[in-house]
């Protein structure tokens, strides 16, 4: 069941979020209609599992690895999320990493910037899972610093 997967979230009809994925439950992913995995995790993260990529293939997923480091997120790594977001805007899309607190925050991100939706739909469900740390803080302003620079270029 999906419930059983680590911090799992439904965030709407095409997305969820969870954090690691066991190799047994990329399947129950899959027999939920999942098509893309996307993990923001490194591969050294806890309970990382070396073959995932191979895994999730192997079920006829394609698979996305952009590894956000927790102590140093990156600019780069939001705007690379939002590309692959959007390229897979169609799709059933599953994004994890070791524990759901930086999908949490690359998606209520990717919901606030990429889909426009209010601040408070796009928090669900970061709040739910925590309260961004002082490293992260900073992040979700310098993301969005970003976008409204963008927005307000675009205007």
């Amino acid at each position: 069941m999906l419930e059983d997967i680590k911090n799992y979230y439904q965030v709407n009809p095409n997305i969820a979020t969870s954090g690691q994925p066991t190799s047994e439950q990329f399947q129950v992913i899959k027999n939920a209609g999942y098509e893309t995995v996307i993990n923001l995790a490194l591969p050294t993260s806890d309970q990382a599992l070396a073959n995932e990529a191979a895994i999730v293939t192997g079920l006829g997923m394609p698979y996305f690895n952009i590894p956000v480091v927790w102590e140093a997120p990156k600019l780069d790594d939001v705007r690379w999320f939002f590309s692959v977001m959007e390229a897979l805007k169609e799709r059933k899309v599953w994004v994890h990493c070791a524990v759901n607190k930086r999908v949490s925050c690359f998606v209520y991100l990717y919901q606030k910037y990429g889909l426009n939706l209010s601040e408070k739909d796009a928090r669900y469900p970061m709040y739910n899972i925590w309260q961004p740390n002082e490293i992260w803080q900073h992040f979700i302003f310098e993301v969005g610093d970003f976008y409204e620079r963008q927005k307000l270029a675009n205007d």
